[in-house]
């Protein structure tokens, strides 16, 4: 069982020296209740709290630049990890190999730097990109990481719309309502968006300031609609801005979570966070879901 932790640096033991450390991490989250600590439930951040603690031996402070939804997977999921220590900190290297023996293995460390203690992986970011696959085809090596649509759709016409998705539209229709965010502002300032095709698969990728809940699921769907003739266009550039269309409920459109990846956060130093998506479908369709490196228990 997964205890709530609190959200403060008090988890540290006060009795060293502060450190901190940027986290960039891959996982699988088909076998998780999202990101964030709960109670009863296993969560990818919990799973990581464990690690860290266990290699580190005392009490952490941590927290993630997005939380992730159930079942979602991100390929460049950005965490800080926070700890009092009273001799010298591991190297790097050296947490990084640590945290990897004693993360799951649907759950990767793909870098460690030292950061400075006043980085917070969530304030800090300026930018997040996820990205959504759907397959075309049915495959059967990567049915955990899309969703396949058997129908033919309209590729031209879904491109169309998200080109609009681009600027500062209010996308109040499109947010799942969060408990412990009431009061969210629901204004959000989208820097890209774009839907690729190829052989077999349909990505869609979009980068923003930051992401309501279930709001880029239920983009995704709406530009389904969009691509199978439920939706026109314009339709959806007034959803993206507030304005309810008659008979158009965008809840029981939103999609399934096993297509939606976290792919990058940007900071301001605007180094790369993780591997392109190509890549890692190739790992995927290799087989192997996580960098070679030391062994991981199941």
């Amino acid at each position: 069982m997964q205890r709530p932790r609190p959200k403060t640096t008090s988890a540290a033991t006060r009795t060293g020296r502060l450190h901190t450390w940027k986290l960039t991490l891959e996982y699988d989250g088909s076998r998780y209740s999202g990101w964030a600590e709960q109670r009863n439930a296993r969560t990818v951040m919990g799973e990581l709290r464990q690690a860290a603690e266990r290699s580190l031996a005392c009490p952490v402070d941590l927290a993630g630049a997005g939380r992730t939804d159930a079942g979602v997977h991100a390929l460049g999921q950005v965490a800080h990890l926070r700890a009092e220590l009273p001799g010298t900190p591991p190297a790097p290297q050296q947490l990084l190999l640590a945290l990897n023996e004693a993360l799951p293995y649907d759950i990767a460390v793909l870098s460690v730097e030292s950061a400075h203690n006043r980085f917070h992986a969530r304030h800090d970011a300026l930018r997040r990109t996820y990205v959504y696959r759907i397959a075309k085809h049915k495959d059967a090596f990567s049915k955990k990481f899309v969703w396949w649509i058997k129908e033919p759709l309209d590729i031209a016409a879904m491109r169309q719309a998200a080109a609009l998705l681009p600027g500062r539209h209010d996308f109040v229709l499109f947010r799942a309502e969060d408990p412990s965010r009431p009061e969210e502002p629901t204004i959000v300032e989208v820097a890209s968006a774009s839907l690729e095709e190829s052989e077999r698969r349909l990505e869609f990728r979009i980068e923003a300031s930051h992401f309501l809940w279930r709001m880029v699921r239920r983009i995704m769907g709406a530009l389904v609609r969009v691509g199978r003739g439920d939706l026109t266009v314009d339709q959806f550039r007034r959803l993206i801005n507030a304005e309810p269309q008659t008979g158009v409920t965008l809840a029981p459109w939103t999609v399934p979570s096993s297509g939606l990846f976290l792919e990058k956060v940007t900071y301001p130093d605007a180094r790369p966070q993780a591997p392109s998506a190509a890549a890692v479908l190739s790992r995927l369709a290799a087989g192997r879901t996580t960098p070679r490196g030391p062994a991981r228990r199941a």
